[in-house]
């Protein structure tokens, strides 16, 4: 299936590439969340002549995406308690959404789906390194500190 990118998909493309992809994927999430539309002769059209209006709006996407990167940048570090045995295992442990939300009590704005754990979730106490990608070019590393309380 070949679809028009309205916006830069990661590992896919950029605006106005015509790419293909399984059919699933493009029916199922590309169209339904407007990243995309069917490469057919009138959208080609019609995309070219909002081409300037959806490069425009990806730049303010963008340029908000830094400025928030900025604000992340200039936070010390986030300091998380839990639950911990002696040995400094937690007792569960720290997901996603724990971490956006102890960065968004902190002053900065960070949704659960932002936050990139591609070990899993924070399962001892220590310092991470954690990345927050807040747009597809913009990835801003924040330090975690899990503290037993």
């Amino acid at each position: 299936m070949e679809v028009i990118l309205l916006e830069k998909v990661g590992k896919l493309g950029g605006i106005g590439s015509k790419v293909t992809v399984r059919s699933g994927y493009g029916r199922n999430y590309l169209i339904p969340s407007g990243k995309a539309i069917f490469a057919t002769a009138d959208n080609i059209a019609a995309f070219e002549q909002r081409r300037a209006e959806l490069e425009q709006a990806a730049a303010e996407r963008r340029a908000e995406a830094e400025a928030r990167g900025t604000k992340l940048a200039g936070l010390a570090a986030i300091t998380i308690t839990a639950n911990a045995g002696d040995e400094g295992k937690l007792f569960g442990s720290i997901g996603s959404r724990d971490i956006a939300d102890a960065i968004s009590s902190a002053g900065v704005e960070v949704s659960k789906s932002e936050v990139r754990l591609p070990e899993g979730a924070l399962r001892e106490v220590g310092e991470f390194e954690i990345d927050i990608q807040l747009h597809s070019d913009v990835i801003q590393p924040v330090k975690v500190v899990v503290v037993a309380g």
